[in-house]
């Protein structure tokens, strides 16, 4: 007794591997059958089982609108039925998305974190005075804590004021003011009382004595 057997590596592609192979079976004999008629009847029967098999899509917008985009997809875009919805291109799957652009503050400074681009930006609107001077001067210092707990060590104020001005597209400059940044030895001591401050365990005032 001699069995055919079939390997997966001499069959067909699954275009959508979720759905199975019987799932692309029954597509592909969709597509092949004579009339228009017969095939909507066979799609509509085709996306009430895909909708089974994807049972945590029904919370997703849309629902049947995927179904029906995914049958198409399957059918490599040759079924011919009326669906309620548009049907999608084969172009308009394969178009390539838009690139994105890395975030300022990550694609070198990554130990200042995005934040920090963030209150730089909002600073920069900030009309001229004190309260923008005092803004400018908290990122810088902020900035400074923040390379501290990247260095572990020291850092001088020019190199903080110097990325601070890179930063900002050289839109702040404050690298000659007399107004110095907050010492590194504070800094670290905040540091480490605000640690050991959430490492402390709470009093119980009920414990038996």
């Amino acid at each position: 007794m001699t069995f055919d057997l079939e390997y997966n590596s001499e069959r067909s592609k699954l275009i959508i591997p979720e759905y199975g192979r019987h799932i692309q079976k029954l597509v592909n004999h969709c597509v092949e059958l004579a009339t228009k008629e017969e095939r909507n009847t066979m799609a509509l029967a085709i996306i009430d089982v895909m909708g089974n098999l994807q049972p945590h899509l029904r919370d997703v917008p849309d629902f049947k609108h995927k179904l029906w985009d995914q049958l198409h997809i399957m059918s490599n875009f040759k079924l011919d039925v009326d669906s309620p919805y548009e049907t999608p291109s084969k172009e308009e799957l394969q178009e390539k998305p838009e690139r994105l652009p890395y975030p300022k503050a990550a694609s070198k400074y990554r130990f200042y974190g995005t934040n920090i681009q963030t209150m730089i930006d909002v600073a920069l609107t900030w009309e001229e005075g004190e309260m923008k001077d005092a803004l400018i001067f908290t990122i810088a210092n902020h900035m400074k804590k923040c390379y501290l707990n990247w260095n572990k060590d020291t850092v001088d104020d020019s190199v903080i004021l110097d990325h601070l001005y890179e930063l900002s597209d050289g839109k702040i400059d404050i690298r000659n003011s007399e107004e110095d940044l907050t010492e590194s030895r504070d800094l670290m001591r905040k540091r480490t009382t605000q640690g050991k401050k959430k490492s402390s365990k709470p009093h119980n005032k009920n414990r038996k004595r």
